[in-house]
């Protein structure tokens, strides 16, 4: 196995047990978001695709609310608690809305809350991980590792549509909940084995972040609300904000025209599922052929920013050509299928490596912030600058001013980069402490 790893992957042997233990955890978690991804897409659309908007709104409230209760968590509990507290928590949530849907309790109100829930879910379970990969692996290690653990994520998001995709009209919307809180469960598992093996490769290896295993255990400390003074108190928590916010912006455009597309394309929630089913299985598929083929090197190669900077231009690309099809589902399904391939595959891992250089509670902390409040203010932001610029113009207008944001969003990514590289010089140059 180790000799098969390392043909894909730039890994050293006291590494293997921490990065396989990753790679599972990360499986698991996106099986379990992505079997319920195309069930919150035809949730979301069950009211009619006019409401999205406020539903985005509400999304921001309720990651609003829940990030300092995150911040409590973290400041209090050691890492190897704090992490199953809050997915059993998420596992106790999904059995409530089985039971909901099951009894078929007014179905569109649970339908929209679901909606709110699983947005939030995937927010808060998504940063928790990263921000636990960033605490184990360094600046230099992110670039070598984060592309085959972000390779296990893929694999489960090619498997999570798959199993949807099947069961839906077999075992009913309602049981899919079940079966993905077998997976979240597994993914427990995983983080709780990870703990253990990346004590054993601190042993082996002097290159992990923090010098004593005991203080990157530890819980970080602080208040509740200090992630949101971290984030004005750094120019370069602020660019990845504002990366995340332009991120939110394009994607958010995207998003309400391939809700538009598919709701003119099918009638019924069955139907409309098994469409974002398939979008989901091949963004997974090509997420899953750059990760193990190309990431790691594209990004050690050609640095954080440049990687960071391919997805705005994916975009500027994609919107051309959106602004020539508008209302074609193909070019529509295309475009969002390329463009999360090479967030996920590469641009997604190139951010996370942004923050191996910050301090523990910026990552825990501020990241979360970032990662939830931030990203869903954007999109509740965003969802209404669309409802403005579509009032004003038509799809292929609308689709041309988002191509020129995404250009100045290529030139943010490559700021990013290179204050990263200078950061993780000054870390280098640092003695650690004890």
């Amino acid at each position: 196995m180790e000799t098969l790893i390392k043909k894909v992957v730039k890994v050293e042997s006291g590494e293997i047990k921490a990065l396989l233990w990753s790679f599972g955890y990360f499986f698991f978690l996106l099986s379990t978001y992505y079997m319920l991804l195309p069930l919150r897409d035809a949730m979301g659309i069950e009211g009619g695709t006019r409401g999205l908007s406020w539903l985005f709104a509400a999304t921001f409230v309720a990651m609003l609310i829940t990030a300092p209760f995150q911040a409590a968590l973290v400041a209090r509990l050691r890492r190897s608690v704090f992490i199953p507290v809050v997915y059993l928590f998420l596992v106790a949530n999904m059995l409530i809305f089985w039971a909901l849907m099951q009894a078929h309790v007014a179905p569109v109100i649970v339908a929209r809350a679901f909606f709110i829930w699983i947005t939030v879910f995937s927010v808060f379970t998504v940063s928790v991980f990263w921000s636990f990969m960033a605490d184990l692996y360094s600046a230099e290690q992110s670039k070598r590792l984060f592309g085959f653990i972000g390779a296990g994520g893929s694999i489960g998001s090619i498997l999570g549509p798959i199993l949807t995709g099947t069961l839906v009209q077999q075992v009913g919307v309602p049981n899919l909940l079940l079966i993905a809180s077998v997976l979240l469960v597994c993914a427990v598992l995983c983080a709780s084995r990870l703990e253990g093996a990346a004590a054993e490769a601190q042993a082996s290896l002097g290159d992990f972040q923090a010098a004593s295993a005991g203080r990157q255990k530890a819980p970080v400390g602080g208040g509740m609300f200090d992630g949101f003074a971290l984030l004005f108190k750094s120019p370069y928590l602020g660019g990845i904000g504002l990366w995340v916010f332009l991120l939110s912006f394009a994607g958010t455009m995207l998003y309400f025209v391939q809700a538009d597309v598919v709701a003119a394309a099918a009638t019924d929630t069955a139907t409309r599922t098994e469409i974002f089913a398939r979008i989901a299985k091949w963004v997974g598929i090509l997420s899953l052929a750059i990760q193990l083929l190309a990431t790691g090197r594209i990004i050690k190669a050609i640095g954080t920013g440049r990687a960071a900077a391919l997805l705005p231009l994916v975009f500027v690309a994609g919107f051309v050509a959106v602004a020539l099809n508008p209302a074609v589902l193909l070019v529509v399904a295309g475009f969002q299928a390329v463009q999360r391939a090479t967030n996920f595959g590469i641009a997604n891992l190139a951010r996370e490596s942004l923050w191996t250089v910050v301090s523990r509670e910026e990552k825990f902390k501020a990241k979360n912030i970032i990662d939830g409040s931030v990203f869903r203010a954007a999109d509740a932001l965003n969802a209404q600058i669309f409802n403005g610029l579509h009032a004003l113009m038509a799809v292929p207008a609308l689709a041309g001013v988002a191509a020129l944001v995404c250009g100045g969003w290529a030139l943010l990514s490559l700021w990013l980069g290179r204050t990263q590289e200078q950061k993780a010089r000054q870390i280098a140059a640092t003695p650690p402490q004890a």
